[in-house]
């Protein structure tokens, strides 16, 4: 969820992101309120990466992650992590990354729209009449 945020909002340079704690990371929409059960399931899954990269301690992380070399039991450790996530913003997985902005993004309207003023009544204009 974090990453798909990331790319979308981090500024660039060149092709590396800039993470900023103002723009990314202050402006995530956490889940509001995960269960304790949801919560568990996020440490455990978070656990089983940690146990899949001590699996390689001969192996620097840029090693690990590169996807050409990812070992399969990283790769579907990480995928049990984005699941327990992804559980705690809703029960149904989200099909493509697309729906995952789309709902973080709606969560984010959520969050900022009590922080804007209203916005006010515009102007009706009177038809004009011909000269």
């Amino acid at each position: 969820m974090h990453m798909g945020w990331m790319r979308q909002i981090c500024g660039r340079l060149k092709s590396d992101y800039r993470y900023s704690k103002d723009l990314v990371y202050n402006n995530f929409p956490f889940p509001p309120s995960p269960t304790p059960k949801q919560t568990a399931a996020v440490e455990a899954a978070a656990a089983q990466v940690l146990t899949a990269r001590a699996a390689f301690p001969a192996e620097s992380l840029a090693t690990l992650y590169d996807p050409l070399t990812m070992p399969p039991a990283l790769v579907r450790a990480h995928a049990a992590l984005d699941r327990a996530v992804d559980a705690c913003y809703r029960p149904a997985p989200f099909p493509t990354e697309l729906s995952r902005l789309e709902f973080l993004f709606q969560a984010y309207r959520q969050l900022q729209a009590p922080l804007l003023p209203a916005a006010a009544p515009r102007a009706s204009r009177a038809p004009r009449r011909p000269a």
